[in-house]
């Protein structure tokens, strides 16, 4: 997921992208870390923008992105403090500021959790940030007691000088590291020399969440605080018309009723009572001429990209395709769909705001405190730096509370209209599921020619799909490419002499977004079930058919023989259960599964068994890594058993969990996780996971059935969870 910003925040959003240096590239290799700000009242001394040393040697490091359940608020500092050579026991962990951070013109870089990038975009500018504390804390003891520093070293919080076995913590010598100026370059530890990365560590947010006591934007309070419900244009892009609020005037505890262009919110002084009261809003929508919409005017409107001419884009072109088919033994074309899915986090979006004497407070769970801020800005007409988005835990993002910033920019457009109170907006279940923007639903034909041998020698897709960038960024497409839409298309690793892949871009008025795994979280499945469909036809086992076609890929050659070793790929399974399997890199790593499953004569599927394979490179913390292969699970299955957001007179039918199921902890296969990493490199984790498993577990289906599944969810196929 690049980039984080809308186009409509208007000079304030301008101003902003100029100062942070567009945002999502991150920091340099040649960053220099800002100096010290004061000793603050309990005597703790900043070192650089991460690190923080307090008197009596606890250790603070800061953590700039967000914390949503995917762990990186521990595995982060893991770098910065296997590099500082700290006493981990004594660390503490604080968000950064991302006023502060506008403040000190970016000094902890691109602060947004979205794209699996925290580690790996991260990892060099935090692992230099705790070697520079380092260094510097060496550098003052070495001048208190007059020796080298090369004649010393750091471990566990404390410096020793090795020729007298002198030492020193660093808490003693903070302040003076503190007055230094920074090296200009420092050398990063061997990886055969970590200490920490490469452990399992405990999560820091893990004990507050299972006991309850983790705060999210939700929980957020202030005094005199008064409570938004809102109601928005059922219909994408629909408008208010007009509005009568004359049954709720006189009503306890309402105190406003307040129109904007696309809602209406109702301020009480309590939310229920806002929220009852709405319903006797009468609220007349301008539908825009959407109202006519439904799922199957977007199939049709989809369907015409298939056989589009002109405005087509090419993500990859190699060979001569045409001439390929023209010599084929055997062509084989399918085609294959996913529909619109919702992120459905548990906590619905909200945001607490103040705005006050030209300044603004937000609480809100964001998965890009900048681009939150920026918007804050941007709708209070405030400079940057008078906005402060208080740092809070996520009850979920998925992608949803990156990019799009609407309840950000509707809580403090309210907020505005309410000038001096806290006012906390808090959508229903129900608007949460019928205005997200959705992970784009995709059409795409696929072509491929196989020779005498069943090998491919041709392969061809056309997908038809919304452009999240075009649409959610307003950004411009380079050559006419979304990359998520044609994500494991254009980047397909078999050994395919003729080439094409062609993008139509449709987008219909359904407002798509970044959902988990994005592109790969869909096109995987499309791609690894046709590859299943080649095999099958070229009459070879689908798993020593990739082998073949993976020569030139070696980091998906080994993860594959290595899910697919552990799965014991080739033994017999017991009477009625059937394999299936896939591989693809998705956000830098590569990632592979194998699905157990038996279906019965009634249509009822048993997932027995999920073994997952991954090669991100290198594993900073593995407890970690396998709760995030597992969490990809639970979001992939129940995409793909149920996952589908369907559209019947230009709105969503779906409104709650009754009608968008999710899976549920007792109907949960067996995870394992193979972790196989290979080094040299540091790919994503939170989001890569998902790739493989919808078209494993498809081609297990397959092998159990007969039935190919080209479309999306199962249970459109007469298949249910047993």
């Amino acid at each position: 997921m690049t980039g984080t910003f809308t186009h409509e925040f208007g000079p304030a959003r301008r101003k902003f992208l100029k100062q942070s240096a567009a945002i999502g590239g991150g920091l340099t290799v040649g960053f220099s870390f800002p100096g010290a700000f004061a000793q603050k009242a309990d005597g703790a001394v900043e070192i650089n923008a991460w690190v923080v040393i307090r008197p009596d040697d606890a250790i603070i490091i800061r953590y700039a992105r967000s914390e949503m359940g995917q762990g990186s608020m521990t595995s982060a500092p893991m770098l910065v403090a296997e590099e500082l050579e700290c006493d981990w026991t004594r660390v503490k962990i604080e968000y950064a500021s991302a006023n502060a951070s506008v403040k000190r013109k970016r000094a902890w870089g691109d602060m947004a959790a979205v794209g699996s990038r925290t580690i790996r975009n991260s990892q060099e500018y935090l692992r230099r940030a705790g070697a520079t504390a380092r260094e510097m804390l060496i550098a003052a003891a070495a001048q208190q007691w007059g020796v080298p520093a090369s004649e010393c070293s750091a471990s566990s919080s404390f410096i020793t000088h090795g020729p007298s076995k002198r030492k020193v913590s660093f808490g003693k010598v903070a302040d003076a590291a503190a007055r230094l100026e920074p090296p200009k370059d420092v050398k990063l530890k061997d990886p055969k020399d970590w200490k920490l990365i490469g452990k399992s560590v405990k999560r820091i947010d893990i004990p507050d969440t299972v006991m309850g006591r983790q705060r999210y934007g939700i929980d957020a309070q202030l005094p005199g605080m008064v409570y938004a419900a809102i109601a928005q244009c059922p219909v994408f892009g629909g408008k208010v018309k007009s509005v009568d609020a004359s049954k709720i005037q006189n009503r306890r505890g309402i105190i406003k009723v307040i129109p904007l262009e696309t809602y209406v919110a109702v301020i009480a002084d309590n939310w229920w009572r806002a929220k009852e009261a709405l319903r006797d809003v009468a609220i007349e929508w301008d539908t825009a001429g959407n109202s006519g919409v439904s799922s199957a005017s977007i199939m049709e409107f989809l369907r015409a990209g298939l056989t589009q001419q002109e405005g087509l884009a090419f993500a990859r072109r190699e060979g001569d395709v045409d001439q390929a088919f023209g010599a084929a033994a055997k062509v084989l074309e399918a085609e294959y769909f996913t529909p619109y899915l919702a992120h459905a986090t548990m906590e619905p979006m909200g945001c607490l705001a103040l705005v006050k004497d030209g300044k603004v407070d937000v609480w809100t769970s964001t998965q890009s405190v900048e681009a939150s801020l920026a918007t804050a800005a941007a709708t209070a007409g405030v400079p940057l730096e008078n906005v402060e988005v208080h740092r809070v835990q996520l009850g979920g993002g998925f992608g949803r509370r990156g990019g799009g910033q609407d309840f950000v920019r509707q809580g403090v457009a309210i907020a505005k209209a309410m000038e001096g109170t806290p006012v906390k907006m808090l959508w229903t279940r129900e608007e949460d599921m019928q205005h997200d923007f959705y992970r784009p639903a995709s059409l795409i034909r696929m072509k491929a020619g196989l020779d005498a041998s069943g090998n491919p020698v041709a392969w061809y897709s056309r997908v038809s799909a919304p452009s999240i960038v075009a649409t959610l960024l307003k950004l411009p497409l380079k050559d006419g490419i979304d990359p998520q839409a044609v994500a494991s298309y254009a980047d397909q690793p078999y050994s395919i002499p003729n080439v094409r892949i062609e993008y139509a871009q449709r987008n219909p008025h359904v407002p798509v977004g970044f959902w988990r795994t994005v592109g790969h979280s869909q096109n995987p499945y499309m791609r690894e079930c046709f590859v299943d469909e080649l095999a099958s036809a070229a009459g070879k086992d689908p798993y020593e058919y990739r082998l073949a076609l993976l020569g030139k890929a070696p980091k998906e050659l080994g993860v594959l023989e290595a899910t697919a070793r552990a799965a014991g790929w080739g033994k017999p399974l017991r009477a009625g259960v059937h394999r299936g399997i896939a591989v693809t890199e998705a956000y830098g790593s590569y990632t592979s599964a194998v699905a157990e499953v038996s279906v019965d004569d009634k249509g009822a599927l048993t997932i027995h068994r999920l073994v997952l394979g991954i090669d991100c490179g290198y594993v900073v913390n593995p407890d970690n890594v396998i709760a995030q292969m597992q969490g990809s699970a639970v979001f992939a299955l129940t995409a793909l058993i149920w996952g589908e957001i369907t559209i019947k007179d230009g709105r969503v039918e779906q409104s709650n969990f009754h009608d968008y199921r999710l899976m549920q902890l007792r109907e949960m296969p067996a995870v394992e996780v193979v972790m196989a990493p290979s080094g040299g490199f540091w790919g994503g984790v939170g989001e890569p996971g998902q790739a493989s498993i919808l078209p494993a577990v498809c081609n297990a289906i397959y092998a159990a059935t007969g039935k190919r599944i080209r479309s999306l969810p199962l249970k459109n196929h007469g298949l249910t969870l047993a």
